[in-house]
């Protein structure tokens, strides 16, 4: 009997690498708002679980910028037929009332997603990349680096998280 892509890829593929965060982790987030000016550092608390048969995690956070509680959600998953990392993001401070797509690639240690946001406001949309990177199996960072219409790229966020439950 044959093993199935899917089935593969939790065992030992970049689904597995998904998996393995699933827990309870606390961190600290820096926030930047101009390039290379720290605009903000605080404690943040999250939660990764698995959903759908191991399909997908959901990464949910809360935390404080600027002194006012906010919290977000990320769907992260591995699309086996189309060869790419995917995932979603809400939030009550970087996205308003807008969702995010991205995707991008696994990286040895982790993952590497662009998506794009906009504003009828604005005249070009800009980009926004999102790195998990896997530190060891108790530690993980996400990196955030906004990317402007003429494609400089600028770091936005950075939360290192360590697991709560070893």
């Amino acid at each position: 009997m044959s093993t199935s892509k899917f089935e593969i890829s939790k065992e030992s593929g970049p689904h597995l690498k998904l998996l393995n965060l699933v827990g309870t982790w606390d961190g600290t987030t820096r926030t930047w708002f101009e390039k290379d000016v720290l605009a903000d550092e605080s404690v943040t608390s999250s939660k990764i679980i698995a959903l759908l048969n191991k399909r997908f995690i959901r990464y949910e956070y809360r935390g404080i910028i600027n002194g006012k509680p906010h919290e977000g959600l990320m769907v992260w998953g591995y699309d086996l037929g189309n060869e790419k990392c995917v995932c979603s993001w809400i939030d009550s401070f970087h996205m308003g009332t807008g969702i995010m797509f991205s995707e991008g690639e696994e990286t040895p240690n982790g993952f590497s997603v662009t998506g794009k946001y906009d504003n009828l406001e604005w005249p070009e949309p800009w980009g926004w990349r999102t790195e998990l990177e896997i530190v060891r199996p108790y530690q993980f960072i996400l990196r955030a680096f906004n990317i402007s219409p003429d494609g400089e790229e600028v770091k936005a966020i950075e939360t290192i998280n360590l697991k709560v439950e070893l």
